[in-house]
């Protein structure tokens, strides 16, 4: 297939993706009708704001300059967090927020869901009875889409409820924001515009506390790997939740590899257990001796990692947006999604983004199922001269 008829393909294809099926359009008539449901509004007194984000690694930490943004306005406000437990050590890192609380967010786990069509709504009343217990005066919803989040701050009769002005949340909101297309810092900042006002991108505090204890532990597990004191390092995160998302294996090791020399540097490899496979295939095919962490790191032992090394390497994923909150300069791969959305936060010398020139990108279709992988070759076509390019000069700039 040519690229004009393959880029006219995928585009046909994204476009009936994002159309909601029949079954989203009539839960969207249940949900009007279930909004006028006269829940008893919470007459709480406790300054207390509950954010409530579902999603993962990347998108808690993108959510985190907002939730200090507004502990800085209001010190007096207690700052709970609703998320899931996949992103909750992200947030221990944060003294701003005063409580955690999590729960397994309906469509949010990473493997295959069972049960009943209406066990998201009788798990969404059970849940808005112990948020009820607790009391708060607000909720932020900062997943735009979220409805799930929003019917349960209104079932728990949180009075001020603050979210994105689309189709299946508004109806639940009391505070709908007009939805913008811009990177997800600046869409969660939006939300709290109301008590902090406009925040400019200067005045944005995107970071990552790191732990002594943390830091302590990588520098002994590197010694125990065999890695030499005073060693520099590079870190590659190989690994992508989908695999329209990854780079090719031998490209990896052809830059694993080169940079190595160009950089006299070590070469570690970062990711899950899940993962680990991905990473040997990789290394088996390097002349260089590597290692990896693969599975043996928590989030803060993997951000003092990033943070001890020159660059972060891999494609668009959360570990890239923990190299940036530590400092460290990252070459982002982007395929699929939308690095106006997603991009890594930072200054763009030392944040380099690389991406396709194919017409259907950004499809933002991160699940293309078993369609051929040839039929999506956005990434891929990311040539191993420009990450060489990019690796070089975002690290000369440090």
């Amino acid at each position: 297939m040519d690229r004009e008829r393959l880029v006219q393909r995928n585009r046909q294809m994204a476009e009936a993706f994002h159309q909601p099926p029949m079954k989203h359009r009539l839960r969207r008539t249940m949900l009007n009708t279930a909004a006028r449901f006269p829940f008893a509004p919470l007459f709480s007194r406790a300054r207390r704001v509950l954010f409530i984000r579902p999603d993962h690694l990347g998108d808690m930490l993108l959510a985190t300059p907002a939730i200090r943004a507004l502990k800085a306005a209001r010190p007096f406000v207690e700052i709970h967090v609703l998320a899931g437990a996949w992103s909750a050590p992200i947030l221990a890192h944060y003294p701003e927020i005063d409580r955690v609380l999590t729960i397994p967010f309906p469509g949010f786990e990473r493997q295959n869901e069972k049960g009943g069509v209406l066990d998201p709504y009788t798990y969404l009343l059970k849940v808005s009875r112990q948020l009820r217990l607790v009391g708060y005066e607000a909720a932020v919803i900062m997943r735009p889409d979220h409805w799930w989040g929003a019917a349960l701050a209104h079932a728990a009769g949180i009075q001020q409820r603050i979210g994105y002005a689309l189709d299946d949340v508004t109806p639940f909101l009391t505070d709908p924001i007009e939805y913008r297309y811009d990177h997800a810092i600046r869409q969660n900042l939006r939300l709290i515009e109301k008590w902090t006002g406009v925040i400019e991108d200067e005045d944005v505090h995107f970071d990552l506390p790191l732990y002594e204890d943390d830091i302590t532990y990588v520098d002994d597990y590197l010694t125990q790997c065999g890695v030499k004191g005073g060693q520099t390092l590079i870190a590659i995160h190989a690994g992508a939740g989908t695999w329209v998302k990854r780079w090719d294996d031998e490209q990896w090791a052809k830059v694993a590899d080169t940079l190595a020399d160009q950089l006299d540097s070590a070469v570690v490899f970062t990711g899950s257990e899940k993962e680990l496979p991905i990473i040997q295939h990789i290394m088996n095919r390097m002349s260089h001796k590597a290692y990896t962490t693969a599975g043996d790191l928590s989030v803060g032992q993997l951000a003092a990692l990033y943070g001890r090394t020159r660059v972060v390497l891999g494609p668009d994923s959360g570990p890239l947006h923990i190299a940036s909150a530590v400092g460290t300069p990252t070459v982002a791969l982007f395929g699929p999604a939308d690095p106006v959305e997603f991009g890594t936060w930072g200054p763009k010398h030392r944040h380099a983004i690389l991406t396709s020139s194919i017409g259907c990108r950004p499809c933002r279709v991160l699940d293309w199922g078993n369609d051929d992988p040839a039929y999506h070759p956005c990434v891929r076509e990311i040539t191993i001269g420009q990450v060489l390019e990019a690796a070089r000069r975002v690290v000369s700039v440090m």
